[in-house]
C-alpha cells in the first residue's frame, strides 16, 4: 500500500482525502516507511517533523481545504515554528524558530501538513546542495552526482518518493537546476507572485519562492495555494484571477514559440543543447512555429552579479565578522563583494537591468514564450563545489555557469523547468520554458501539453541509483 499511495500523483492523492478514501495520518505513514528505505542514499529531507505532522493532521478535518491535507516537504530556508531550521549554516545549526514564513502559514491554512525540512546550501548560496550541517545531498539518477541546488533536497524527495509536493526558492536558478538535474517541474514564477517574509530587501529582492511535484499540474495545483497577497510582503501581487491548475490542464499552447540553446549569455553542453532543441521542435506537433530568437541580455552579469552581491550584503553582511570561520568561503566572497559596491556600481546596475527588460518586453511582441535549457551541463559529480568551465570557457565565479537561469530572474519573468529527455549515460535534461512577466498560465498550460506529450513523468518516482547500478 505504501509503495501504491507513493507513486501517485499530488493531484490524485488530493481527490482521495476529498473523499475520505485515504486520510492525512496514513500518507503521514507511507512517506515516513519511504524515507527510512530510501533517504540514507541521497540525503534529501534531514529535518523530520512527524509527530508535530501528526499532531497537525488530528487537529481538525482538512479534507475541505485546497490542499485536503497533502503532506508537503519545506526548504531549510524557510522557518516552521517549533522546526529545526538552520538555513544550511552552522551558524543556526541549532536554531528552532517559534513563528513559521508567512508562505508555511498559506500552505498550512490551505490543509498542507510539513513533515519535514529539505537540504539546501548555507543560505541557498549555489548551485549544488551541500553543508556542513547535514553534508551532501546525492542525485536519485547516480547517487555519485550532484542533484543541483539549492532546492536540491526538494527536488531529490520528489524524484524518489519521498514527497508528492515542495517549497523551493530561486535566485539564480536554484528551483530550475534541480528540477533538470533530477526530471521533476520547478517553477520560478513572476516577482511578486508569491508572497513570503521579505527580511531586510522588503523593496529589492531577486529571490522568489516557488513551486516543485512531479509533473506540472501538480506544480500548479501548489502555486494556486502559494499565490496571492499578503501585507507582509509589499511587492506580492493581487490575488490570480484564475486558477493555475485550471490553466495547466487546458494544454493550450501559444504559437509563436523562440528557441535559444544558450541566450548569447553562456557555453552550453552540447548533447544538452541538442536533446533541448529536439524537444522544443516538438511543439510544432502541437500547433505552434518555433523558430530561433532570444532578447538582448547585454550586460546581464554585471547587472545580476551586482543586485546578488547587494542582497548578500545586506542580508549577511552585519553577521560576517562574527561567523567568517563559519561561513562557507563562496559567501564570505559573495558579501565582501556587496561591501565593496559603490553607488555608481548600483546605479549602472539598475539602469542596465532596466534597459534589458526593455529589449526582453520588445521581444514577447513577437513571441508568446521562449525555450532553452535549464541548465548547460548534465549533473556533475557531487564532491565538485561547482561548475568551473564548459568547453574552453572558464567561469568567473560560483555561479556564473547558471546564467541561462538567472537571465530571467533580471527580468522578474515566470521561468519552469520540465524534463525533456536523457543523455546517452541516462542522467535527466531539463528544457526551460520562460513566459513575459505575470503570464504563468500561458507558461503552465504550454509546459503541460510538451509533458504529456514527451511522456517523462510516469518513470517517477525512481529508487535511488548507485554509479555501477
Amino acid at each position: 500500500m505504501t509503495m501504491d499511495l507513493i507513486r501517485l500523483s499530488a493531484r490524485s492523492v488530493r481527490d482521495l482525502l476529498k473523499d475520505r478514501q485515504v486520510g492525512p495520518l496514513e500518507l503521514l505513514d507511507a512517506l515516513e516507511h519511504r524515507i527510512s528505505e530510501v533517504d540514507g542514499a541521497v540525503n534529501a529531507l534531514p529535518t523530520l517533523c512527524f509527530e508535530r505532522a501528526r499532531q497537525r493532521a488530528r487537529e481538525r478535518d482538512l479534507s475541505g481545504l485546497p490542499l485536503a491535507g497533502i503532506p508537503v516537504a519545506i526548504k531549510d530556508l524557510l522557518p516552521v515554528s517549533g522546526v529545526r531550521t538552520t538555513f544550511g549554516s552552522m551558524a543556526y545549526r541549532d536554531h528552532i524558530p517559534e513563528v513559521s514564513d508567512l508562505l508555511v502559514e498559506r500552505i498550512e491554512a490551505a490543509g498542507g501538513i510539513v513533515y519535514a525540512k529539505s537540504n539546501t546550501p548555507e543560505f541557498g548560496a549555489g548551485a549544488n546542495t551541500f553543508n556542513d550541517v547535514f553534508g551532501f545531498t546525492r542525485n536519485p539518477w547516480n547517487t555519485a552526482l550532484s542533484a543541483a541546488g539549492s532546492s536540491g533536497g526538494s527536488a531529490v524527495a520528489l524524484a524518489t518518493g519521498m514527497a508528492w509536493l515542495a517549497t523551493g526558492s530561486d535566485l539564480g536558478g536554484s528551483l530550475r537546476n534541480p528540477a533538470s538535474f533530477c526530471s521533476i517541474v520547478g517553477l520560478r514564477p513572476s516577482q511578486g507572485r508569491i508572497a513570503s517574509d521579505p527580511g531586510e530587501t522588503a523593496f529589492n529582492r531577486l529571490s522568489m519562492e516557488g513551486p516543485m511535484a512531479r509533473n506540472v499540474n501538480d506544480a500548479a495545483m501548489l502555486l494556486d495555494v502559494m499565490a496571492g497577497y499578503d501585507s507582509r510582503d509589499p511587492m506580492s501581487l493581487d490575488n490570480p484571477a484564475e486558477s493555475f491548475e485550471e490553466a495547466a490542464i487546458r494544454e493550450h499552447v501559444a504559437p509563436r514559440i523562440a528557441f535559444s540553446p544558450d541566450l548569447g549569455v553562456t557555453p552550453v553542453d552540447p548533447e544538452v543543447a541538442e536533446i533541448c532543441e529536439r524537444a522544443a521542435l516538438r511543439f510544432e506537433e502541437l500547433g505552434a512555429h518555433v523558430e530561433k530568437a532570444q532578447p538582448d541580455f547585454s550586460g546581464l552579469q554585471d547587472v545580476f552579479q551586482v543586485h546578488r552581491a547587494l542582497s548578500f550584503a545586506t542580508s549577511l553582511g552585519p553577521e560576517l565578522e562574527a561567523n567568517r570561520d563559519t561561513f562557507k568561503p563562496e559567501i564570505v566572497w559573495n558579501v565582501e563583494k556587496g561591501l565593496a559596491l559603490t553607488g555608481q556600481d548600483i546605479m549602472n546596475a539598475m539602469v542596465e537591468r532596466s534597459a534589458i527588460y526593455r529589449r526582453a518586453n520588445t521581444f514577447f511582441s513577437d513571441f508568446d514564450l521562449i525555450l532553452t535549457p535549464a541548465t548547460v551541463v548534465p549533473p556533475y559529480p557531487v564532491e565538485q563545489r561547482f561548475v568551473q568551465r564548459v568547453g574552453d570557457h572558464e567561469f568567473s565565479n560560483y555561479i556564473e555557469w547558471c546564467s541561462i537561469a538567472y537571465a530571467f530572474t533580471v527580468l522578474g519573468a515566470p521561468a519552469l523547468s520540465v524534463p525533456c529527455g536523457f543523455t546517452q549515460s541516462g542522467l535527466p535534461v531539463g528544457l526551460q520554458i520562460a513566459a513575459p512577466v505575470r503570464e504563468e498560465a500561458r507558461l503552465l498550460a504550454a509546459a503541460s501539453a510538451l509533458e504529456n506529450l514527451l511522456r517523462l513523468s510516469g518513470a517517477l518516482p525512481i529508487d535511488p541509483r548507485a554509479p555501477d547500478s
